[in-house]
Formats: C-alpha cells, structure tokens, sequence
C-alpha cells in the first residue's frame, strides 16, 4: 500500500495541473448543460413520445431529484470506493444513460434513463471542485475556482440556446447524443490524468444505511415539492402536502441520525468551522438568487415581449458573456486582494443589477434587458469565486470531499427553492394587481371608454358584428391590465431579489480572513 502511495503522489507531481482541470470539467460542463438543456425541447419530446406537456415535465423532476439525491453522498463514496473510480463510474454512467435517454421510444423509458443520467450526475460537480482544489497550489487555487466556476454559472446559460437550436434543426433526442463524445474524451482524460490522493482509502466501519434511506427519502420529496409545488397550487394539493410532511419529517431524521452517527453518510460536524458554514449559507443564498433570477427572464421574454423560444435563450447570453470575462479577471485579483472585500463587491453590483431588471416595462428593448444581464453575470464571478475559495480556506484535505458535497448541494436546493419562490410571487402577485387594477377601470371612466370604443371601432373593421366586436374590446383591455400587472409583479420579484442579496452582505464579517491568498484550502 506504501508503495501505491508514493507511485499515485509521484505521478500527480508530474501532471499538468490545468490537465486535470479540463478533464475533470467535461464531465461537470456535459452535466451541468444537462440540467437545462431539455427545458426547451419539452413540448417536442411531449409530441414525438405521444404525452402531454406536463407529463413531459417530469423528464426535468426525475432527473433533478435523483441528481440531488446523489450529490451530498458524493464525499461518502469517494472514500469508500476512491475518487477515481467514482468520477469515472459517473461519466461513464452519465454518458451511457444520454445515449439511452436519446434512443428512448417512450416517455416512462426516457424517465428512467434521465432518473440513471441525474444520479451518475449528482457527483459530477463535487468531485471535480475537490479534484481542482487539490490540484493547484494555494496561490493559484483562485485561477482554478474561476475556470471550475465557467462551467458552473455559463453552462445553465447555454442551455436553453443549445437546446433550441438543436431541436430546431435536428431533433431532441440529440440534445443527448452530443454527450457521447464528450464524455468519452473526459473518461479519457480522468483515466490518464487523474490520481487518488494518498489519504483517501476505504473507511472502517459499516455502511450507513439509514443515513442514506433518510437522506433519499428526504431529498426526494423536496425537491418534487418544490419542482410541482407551484404547478399543484401548493398546500391546496394533498400530493404537495404529503411530500411536505415526508420532506420535513425524513430531513430532521437524517439530521439527528447524522448527528449521533459515528460513521455518518454525510459528515455534518463541518459546520462547526464558522467560516464554512457562513459561506455555505451564502451559496445558497447565491443559488436562490441565481436561479431564481434566471428562471423569471426568459418567462418575461416570452410571455410579455413576444420573444421566441431561441430569441429569449439568446437574450439571456450577455450574463454568461459578463461571467465568462469576469471569471478569469477574479480569479487573478485573488492572488492580490482578499476574497471577502471582492465578495462584498460582487454581492452590491449583483444588488444594482437587480434593481435594474425591477425597472423593466412593456417596451423594454433588448438593451435595456441585456446591460443589466451582464452587470449580473460580470458580478456573480466576483461572488462565486471568492466565495468559493474561502469558504474551503480552513478545512482540511480529508474533509475536502465531504465539504464540496455539501457546498454543492446546498446551492442546488437554494436554486430549487428561488425557482419555486420567484415562480409563486410573480403568478400570486399578479392576480393581486389584476384585482387592484381592475377596480380603476369602469365603464364609468372617460378613459376606459374611449378605450373599449376604439378597440370595438377596430374590431368591427375586420368585419365582426357589434356584439362580437364589444367582447373583444373587453377581452383585449384585460388582457392589457394583466400584462401590466404581470410586469408590476415582475418588477417586484427582482426587485426582493435585490434585497436579497444586500441583506446578506453583512454576514461576510463572520468569515474568517483566509490564510492563503488565492488560497482555497489551508495547508495541512
């Protein structure tokens, strides 16, 4: 065992460190791309396996909940089957199940292929951060959470572009093929490239069986919860109620069973370390706003601006342009300037972006949209780097695994959680501004009148009787108040999204300075 040792940290020191990064981000960017990369085809694969829309949705949910599943278990089966053979199980895994999902010829066969694809996902994304943290030293580990951080923040932004491209020109089932190649060029990579660390080694000790069945159960139903919640109208659903209740009960057990556990499936004492906790809390804070924010626009695109389906993908570029130029720019600050004072700056400039997008109305051009997109995107690299790097600053390499799990799995629920949250406000709210709205327009107002009258002059043009012509009318100036409610309701969303983020922004001061600049991880 000696000897594997010394030959496994012989050949790492010789390994090209950003080597190890590009192979280990294929398989995070493939998985990452993943996750929204079908949002747009849905209708498409709902026509072609003969099923309806919403029937198609879970295609999304599936592979969501088996992907959250898997993500906190990654640091538990790294150390009792070996990082190398987990990342390139899950590759392989990954890149078999696109291939099945692709080849599906029905809607509960493409299912279980996207619940195999959303599991051998799951570990994709804390695997690879804890590769990369290792890989580069302390000075340099900044660089290194930059280029991980592209694929991170660009990918769920090329998504919905790719995907619609893809469908529009070839079909949807090859929004799943072009995995294949990929894939196979990072299990390449992995199996040349990549090397256990001398202390990760089969753990002693029995396998945690109710910590994984709590944690299953647990995760599971929260995040069906929240992917139907709004879709069911929430509590009034028994479905949304009972996942509710197996959610909270299943999560409180998991973490009491956690808690006494002495060889836990996820090991929650790393919450002790201040400095971790806080930006764990952080992230999913940044995951909330992230994704909250992301879900909102192209909605607005296209239901308020008229945009097609791949214009409001393409739209919604600039923010991966703004992270894709900042990524790089932050990540050679860190080697100058403390992570927390370019986190405090991140979080203020994504603040004004939100309030930017909160000023938005019904004749917003393209521009108006797209500055303060890449304000956002420019900002959330100087958020996710930092936070990144100094979260991970005081915990050990053992822990390493266990501690980017968890990180992972946190901004994936606060994500969950801001598309649920900011889905509800813009439909609860607008039907209170249609409310609102609708008592100022009367037909003993001189305005609405005039309104209605030259809305039935029009309608009477094109040749419809009085009657008809007189519903229209009626019909067109709701529909006018809804949309102005719609955007009222809007504005307000990314507005709280703002305040979000400067509410947090004092909570910076309870991280501790890291002690290495750049650095992601002490020295130990």
């Amino acid at each position: 065992m000696a000897n594997d040792s010394s030959e496994t940290s012989r050949a790492q020191t010789f390994v090209n460190p950003w080597l190890i990064s590009v192979a280990v981000m294929l398989g995070t960017f493939m998985e990452v791309l993943d996750t929204t990369v079908v949002n747009v085809s849905l209708p498409h694969i709902a026509g072609n396996l003969s099923a309806t829309v919403d029937e198609a949705t879970w295609v999304l949910t599936s592979y969501l909940v088996a992907n959250a599943i898997v993500l906190p278990l990654t640091g538990w089966l790294s150390n009792h089957f070996g990082r190398k053979r987990v990342l390139m199980t899950s590759i392989t895994g990954f890149t078999i199940a696109s291939v099945l999902c692709g080849m599906a010829p029905s809607l509960p066969f493409l299912i279980i292929f996207r619940v195999v694809q959303g599991a051998c996902g799951g570990g994709l994304q804390p695997l690879s951060q804890a590769i990369m943290l290792e890989a580069f030293p302390p000075e340099e580990r900044g660089k290194a959470m930059a280029f991980w951080g592209l694929g991170i923040v660009v990918a769920p932004m090329l998504g919905p572009v790719m995907g619609g491209w893809i469908t529009d020109s070839y079909s949807w089932r090859w929004i799943f093929y072009i995995n294949l190649p990929v894939g196979a060029a990072g299990l390449i990579m992995s199996k040349l490239f990549i090397f256990d660390p001398p202390y990760i080694k089969r753990q002693a000790g029995g396998v945690d069986y109710w910590g994984i069945g709590l944690l299953a159960v647990g995760i599971g139903a929260l995040q069906v919860m929240l992917d139907k919640g709004q879709e069911d109208d929430w509590f009034t659903s028994h479905f949304i109620l009972i996942l509710a209740i197996v959610a909270a009960v299943g999560l409180t057990a998991f973490l009491i069973h956690e808690l006494l556990d002495r060889h836990p499936v996820v090991n929650l004492r790393v919450f002790r370390v201040r400095t971790y906790s806080t930006g764990v809390f952080l992230m999913t804070t940044l995951g909330f706003g992230l994704y909250g924010s992301m879900v909102l626009i192209p909605i607005l695109l296209q239901t308020l601006l008229g945009y097609p389906a791949m214009n409001a993908g393409l739209a919604m570029l600039p923010r991966g342009l703004g992270s894709f130029i900042a990524m790089p720019i932050v990540g050679a600050l860190l080697s100058k300037f403390e992570a927390r004072k370019l986190l405090t700056g991140g979080l203020l400039v994504a603040a004004f972006s939100m309030y930017a997008l909160s000023h938005l109305n019904l004749n917003a051009g393209y521009w108006d949209i797209a500055w303060p997109q890449f304000i956002q995107g420019f900002a959330l690299g100087f958020i996710f780097v930092p936070l990144t790097t100094a979260t991970h600053d005081p915990i050990a390499k053992e822990q390493m695994g266990n501690a980017t799990s968890i990180f992972n799995v946190m901004r994936n629920i606060g994500g969950s959680v801001g598309i649920a949250g900011a889905t509800t406000i813009v439909a609860r709210d607008t039907q209170t501004h249609i409310n609102v709205l609708g008592t100022h327009v009367t037909g003993y107002d001189m305005a609405t009148r005039q309104m209605i009258n030259a809305a039935r002059s029009g309608f009477m043009a094109r040749g419809m009787d009085f009657t008809t012509a007189t519903h229209q009318a009626y019909a067109a100036v709701f529909g006018m108040i809804a949309r102005q409610s719609s955007m009222i309701s809007f504005n307000a969303a990314f507005f709280l999204l703002g305040v979000l983020f400067l509410v947090v922004t004092p909570m910076i001061l309870l991280m501790r300075k890291p002690k290495h600049k750049g650095a992601a991880v002490a020295a130990h």
